[in-house]
């Protein structure tokens, strides 16, 4: 008899989430039927405890916001992808009993773009300044080999995205907000905005755009996602994002590779599609 493996998504909120759609889809293509995936909704001050309460038959745990920062005091190693950006959104239990930290997301941006054909970059823009923004930048890092221009909606979000571009070794250029129309000529564009925040852009993308990462996978297509589409522009979705990242967890956690891509980005789909 297999014995019996469980992981999880935590997160406040967490009802929304897709991960459990994702990493059950892969566990029923890698045949693995004792595999358990589930979702808790936990905040910063229920962790600690939360994570003590694990026994041994935990594998793994993905983590949203506002956990990404909170879980690092509590683990063992933190890998230099999650270093780079003080953000965790991957625990590995391994057989030892150690809990070890990693940042997907940021891989995961790479793989979501190299699909879709870009490997490199010679400039960019980033629209927002949040954690997802973090990321993005971190990302870049790897692809990039010009400036980074920020467009931001203060001076305190400004100073941060040029602390973290000083850190990741980026060359970051700040814009205000007022002029993120002008993003949009970039060759590549990562949006990190919540939700109507880019819908005032739509009328000023260029005839023939570059590519568009918006991280937001709903509503989908976003006002600007589709704009994009409509003229020519090359798309990568919230959705791609999620499905890459979740395929290096499940790596991670099951010890099984390649991961099923193409059965996890059906799921989520489909998920989706249902709501």
């Amino acid at each position: 008899m297999s014995t019996i493996r469980r992981a999880a998504v935590l997160g406040s909120p967490i009802a929304h989430s897709l991960s459990p759609v994702l990493h059950r889809a892969a566990y029923t293509e890698l045949g693995l039927a004792h595999w358990s995936y589930d979702r808790f909704d936990v905040d910063e001050a229920g962790l600690p405890g939360f994570i003590e309460g694990l026994d041994a038959s935990w594998a793994g745990l993905s983590l949203t916001m506002p956990l990404k920062r909170a879980i690092i005091p509590l683990l063992d190693s933190v890998s230099g992808t999650a270093s780079s950006v003080e953000a965790v959104n991957t625990v590995v239990f391994t057989e030892d009993g150690r809990r070890v930290g990693d940042n997907t997301d940021i891989p995961g941006m790479i793989a979501a773009l190299r699909e879709r054909g870009v490997e490199k970059t010679d400039s960019a823009a980033v629209l927002g300044a949040g954690a997802t923004a973090s990321s993005a930048l971190a990302a870049l890092s790897e692809i990039c080999t010009g400036p980074v221009t920020a467009y931001v909606r203060s001076r305190e979000r400004g100073d941060e995205m040029r602390g973290w571009g000083e850190r990741l070794g980026v060359d970051v250029r700040i814009a205000d907000w007022a002029d993120a129309e002008q993003a949009l000529r970039a060759p590549l564009v990562i949006a990190t905005t919540p939700a109507g925040t880019t819908d005032a852009l739509t009328g000023a993308v260029p005839t023939a755009p570059g590519t568009l990462f918006d991280v937001l996978y709903e509503p989908w297509p976003t006002g600007l996602a589709a704009a994009w589409s409509a003229r020519g522009g090359a798309v990568v979705g919230g959705l791609d994002l999620l499905v890459h990242q979740a395929v290096l967890q499940v790596e991670q956690m099951t010890g099984c590779s390649p991961a099923p891509l193409a059965s996890m980005r059906q799921a989520g789909e489909a998920a989706l599609a249902a709501r």
